[in-house]
């Protein structure tokens, strides 16, 4: 992408110093966007909009199912908010440069904390809410944030989650300690003290001197975002301040056409990057309305919830994991919920997460006559690798894919040696460096780790991990990741083929293909499938129909002769299927359990499963 489309994008964002170059090839791992220019990103979300005039326009709405509460903070309230608590924050030692843990649920002071560290200069790392004490105390050590920011609890259906004992445990367990932890107390369980470590979050913000932004350089960086796949330790994700800010405004009116005064909502979790990116920055810096949503898209109160916000919100574009669309499927397959709310402001719904399957993206699609945009990213990428464009008019729907590229992003599959496969056919999706704007230049502390993990597999490429193909059109199919391709006799076959044939029974609800070890075809298909609500038909027939229907779509080739059903599959709390951990299960390893992993009780009722 030229440098000149970024330069014109940048002129969205309020810079303190311009920049020299746009882009400086000779620094970091692949190189680094707007180097010289200087900012604040707090500044640009909040304080631009104030004295643009726009300080009473509602900024973020607080819509907690779980506290049976809406608030509504306008673009002058969030901006004294933060400038309050980033004051509180400076009175405790913080400064730009240092690193700050945020340990919160889904409530307004998670955003308010990030604001208020990007209002500082310092580097926030935000853990997701209700990780268990060793993986909070690995990720405090390797940030080593001077300042801890965490609730007293968080909110599930039927339970409240203690944080702070887990807080507790972590900084028994890390050899960094912070110097202090504000607290914020909920109602529903308030924290214990510990004297001379812990204050009240509240206190200190009410008494916080207002802080202005300080000026940071666009190299520098805004937060650090720890992922652990299903295996390793953490990853430190970096995101540096200019080029995040370019990359957020200039996606919000390209792929969702939101203007200011109008709302999206992202429903997703600030511990994961689709929250940092769609609930909190972009939204802000491009001067609309993002919701902020404490619930469940099931049972809080039903599977009409998503739909009861749209309408009580009026949400212009809706984004969305396709796991939450399964579930709510799962609940109400024929969209009878839907029906009882007036959406007609909705005009899109967007997916991400795991790649959607064709049968619930047309299922969904039909019942709300709106269109359903896959797209395809990483929490390296920190934006959208694909997509479909609302700004510029969409691309034909194609159920299963992510679209097209974004802006800046050149995809192809390779082969395993590197060279680029023919349209259509599945290989290593890979982007042509440099990568664009908004990309993570780096992991923290760690620039040769960044290019053994990313850069080194294929020289002149970024290495995603996932497997997928670029058709002739330029859509891109997200397939799952390269380790989900098998090899069954010498065909390389996708597992998420397999996926889409089993998806589209009219019984499933949704399901998982994995491969497992076979002495004859080195590795053959195993399905595991969870049923529609309400069905009752003999499992052994719905298990043969599945086979069938494979054998009829993919063909003989796929050997694909088991399918289960099990009444759960295993999940991280962002949605994704376990994948991983099943294949070790049916090939008889010890499975690595991720920490992110929603309820470890599931992988134990997939004993013998296999």
């Amino acid at each position: 992408m030229s440098e000149l489309y970024w330069a014109e994008a940048a002129k969205a964002i309020d810079w303190i110093e311009p920049y020299e170059q746009v882009f400086d090839a000779a620094q970091g791992p692949f190189g680094r966007w707007f180097v010289g220019g200087v900012l604040n990103t707090a500044a640009n979300c909040l304080d631009r909009h104030v004295e643009a005039g726009a300080g009473e326009r509602v900024a973020l709405i607080w819509d907690s199912a779980m506290e049976g509460k809406v608030v509504h903070y306008t673009y002058r309230v969030l901006r004294d908010r933060v400038a309050k608590l980033a004051g509180a924050m400076a009175a405790r030692g913080v400064v730009k440069g240092d690193r700050v843990v945020i340990y919160m649920p889904m409530v307004p002071e998670a955003a308010i904390a990030m604001l208020a560290c990007a209002r500082l200069g310092a580097v926030h790392s935000v853990v997701f809410g209700g990780f268990a004490a060793p993986e909070l105390a690995a990720r405090i050590d390797a940030a080593t944030p001077k300042l801890v920011i965490a609730a007293s609890c968080g909110l599930e259906p039927g339970r409240v989650v203690a944080y702070k004992p887990i807080l507790d445990a972590a900084l028994d367990i890390a050899t960094h300690r912070p110097d202090t932890c504000l607290i914020f107390q909920r109602d529903a369980a308030p924290a214990m003290m510990v004297a001379g470590r812990d204050e009240d979050f509240s206190a200190a913000e009410a008494a916080g001197m207002p802080h202005e932004p300080v000026p940071v350089a666009a190299t520098d960086p805004l937060y650090v975002l720890y992922t652990s796949g299903t295996t390793g330790k953490p990853k430190g994700i970096v995101r540096d301040n200019g080029g995040h800010a370019v990359a957020l405004v200039n996606s919000v009116p390209l792929i969702f056409d939101v203007r200011p005064g109008e709302v999206m909502w992202t429903a997703s979790d600030v511990g994961w990057v689709v929250g940092h990116t769609y609930i909190v920055y972009a939204p802000l810096l491009a001067g609309v309305t993002s919701v902020m949503y404490e619930g469940k898209p099931v049972g809080t109160p039903d599977a009409g919830a998503f739909w009861r916000v749209c309408a009580q919100h009026r949400v212009k574009t809706l984004f969305t994991a396709p796991t939450a669309l399964r579930a709510i499927k799962q609940q109400d397959p024929d969209g009878a919920l839907i029906a009882a709310y007036d959406l007609s402001a909705l005009e899109a719904l967007f997916l991400a997460g795991e790649r959607c399957d064709p049968p619930t993206a047309h299922w969904i699609a039909a019942l709300l006559d709106r269109p359903v945009i896959d797209n395809w990213w990483q929490t390296e990428t920190g934006w959208p690798i694909s997509a479909r464009f609302r700004q510029t008019g969409l691309t034909p729907f194609k159920a299963g894919s992510g679209g097209r590229a974004c802006p800046g992003y050149e995809v192809q599959a390779l082969d395993p040696d590197g060279a680029l496969m023919p349209a259509g056919e599945v290989g290593a999706l890979a982007i042509r460096l440099p990568l664009p704007p908004g990309c993570a230049p780096t992991l923290w502390n760690d620039d040769d780790g960044y290019r053994r993990a990313y850069l080194e597999a294929y020289p002149g490429w970024y290495r995603t991990g996932d497997a997928g193909a670029v058709d002739a059109d330029g859509d891109i199919w997200v397939m799952g990741r390269t380790d989900d391709i098998i090899n069954v006799a010498g065909h390389r076959l996708s597992t998420g083929a397999m996926e889409e044939v089993l998806a589209a029974h009219p019984d499933v609800a949704e399901c998982a293909v994995i491969g497992r070890h076979d002495a004859v075809k080195g590795e053959i298909p195993f399905g595991l499938v969870v049923l529609k609500a309400g069905v009752t038909r003999d499992e052994a027939v719905i298990a043969a129909e599945l086979v069938a229907l494979v054998r009829e779509r993919i063909g003989p080739v796929a050997a694909f002769r088991h399918a289960v059903v099990v009444q759960r599959l295993p999940k991280t709390r962002s949605g994704k299927i376990l994948r991983a951990t099943m294949r070790q299960m049916a090939n008889g390893q010890t499975p690595v359990v991720p920490p992110t992993i929603e309820d470890a009780s599931v992988l134990e009722s997939l004993a013998g499963k296999f």
